[in-house]
């Protein structure tokens, strides 16, 4: 029996942290627990210490922190209080040669924490600030980094800015904890990037489009940290009716496939993906169980994909067709305000 670990926002009705088990067959989700130790742990990620895993949450907001438990109990168990991130509402994080990484949407900034044997976050060691807007008159007046991961090599850094219009590569100084610009790539005015995704073989990424609805892909070269366009696929047909805000990319174990979550039209968007990786189609679309899918996972068996469901308040698990990739309900759990799911 796995586990998965949903975060959600307090300032929304959500209880913080909600543990589930996770049924090996079904894919189904019972909960078990939940902490509310800090206000909206909107996104989560693991890391596999000596000491033992790791949990991580943001705290998304204004100023904004990270808070760190131990989850070998039952119930997440804190380790230490929340680290202030020296930057507002952080939207993602994730773990870097021995450093916790956030992406702070409201102050368009990348933070470096160092982390401790044990995993615990220590203060930043730096923080690097974006420059740049975009012409949305609302949601581009300054750079809003949406998120920040290693690349599959791991000799970079990437953050993805939906301000300005651009994702950016980063190498990192383990000793110093310093990042450097690479490189930034630029996507067409008025995209509003929002996540990327990877495919398994690492040479390729999909940058989707918050404001503009469309995967761009990219080749990756991880020997000269560099992206390179490979082509654009709309999500939408022309004259799509009533706004659409897509959220989350997810790629196949087998890079087959690639999943979007769609808000607005509240749906999850099918993309057949070439053997290269480098060409990518829609072929169909289902519902997401819900509104205003925020964010999706795939269970780490690759045979079921989860979305959290923010405005509905739940999350909902799909059976994958392994030949199709058209993802089928299977069932759903009440989490209100559901943000992010993860699974260990």
């Amino acid at each position: 029996m796995g586990r998965a670990f949903i975060g959600s926002f307090t300032s929304a009705g959500g209880r913080g942290i909600v543990v589930a088990d996770v049924d090996p067959d079904t894919g189904a989700l019972t909960v078990t627990g939940a902490i509310g130790a800090v206000a909206d742990p909107s996104y989560l990620a693991v890391n596999h210490t000596q000491a033992g895993p790791v949990l991580y949450a943001v705290s998304e907001t204004a100023p904004g922190a990270v808070a760190a438990y131990d989850i070998a109990g039952p119930v997440p168990r804190p380790i230490c209080t929340p680290v202030a991130v020296r930057g507002d509402e952080p939207t993602h994080l994730a773990i870097a040669h021995g450093h916790l990484l956030t992406a702070n949407y409201g102050s368009g900034s990348v933070t470096v924490l160092p982390l401790a044997t044990d995993g615990t976050p220590q203060p930043p060691s730096s923080v690097l600030r974006h420059e740049g807007r975009g012409p949305h008159p609302d949601r581009q007046l300054a750079a809003h980094t949406h998120q920040v991961l290693p690349d599959p090599s791991g000799r970079w850094a990437l953050s993805v800015d939906l301000g300005t219009d651009s994702v950016r590569s980063y190498s990192l100084d383990a000793e110093a904890g310093e990042l450097t610009l690479h490189r930034e790539t630029a996507l067409p005015p008025g995209t509003g990037p929002r996540h990327l995704a990877f495919h398994p073989a690492g040479r390729h990424a999909y940058v989707l489009g918050e404001l503009h609805p469309t995967v761009t892909v990219y080749r990756w070269d991880a020997a000269a940290g560099v992206l390179q366009p490979a082509g654009e696929t709309p999500l939408f047909p022309e004259g799509v009716n009533g706004p659409v805000s897509p959220s989350a990319p997810v790629v196949s174990r087998d890079g087959r496939h690639l999943w979007v979550a769609v808000r607005g039209a509240d749906t999850i968007v099918v993309l057949a993906l070439d053997e290269t990786g480098e060409k990518a189609e829609v072929v169909g679309s289902v519902p997401c169980g819900g509104h205003w899918p925020r964010d999706l996972a795939l269970h780490p068996s690759g045979t079921h994909l989860y979305v959290a469901n923010e405005r509905s308040g739940d999350v909902t698990w799909f059976d994958i067709d392994p030949v199709s990739g058209i993802p089928h309900r299977a069932g759903s759990l009440s989490v209100p305000a559901a943000s992010n799911v993860i699974f260990v």
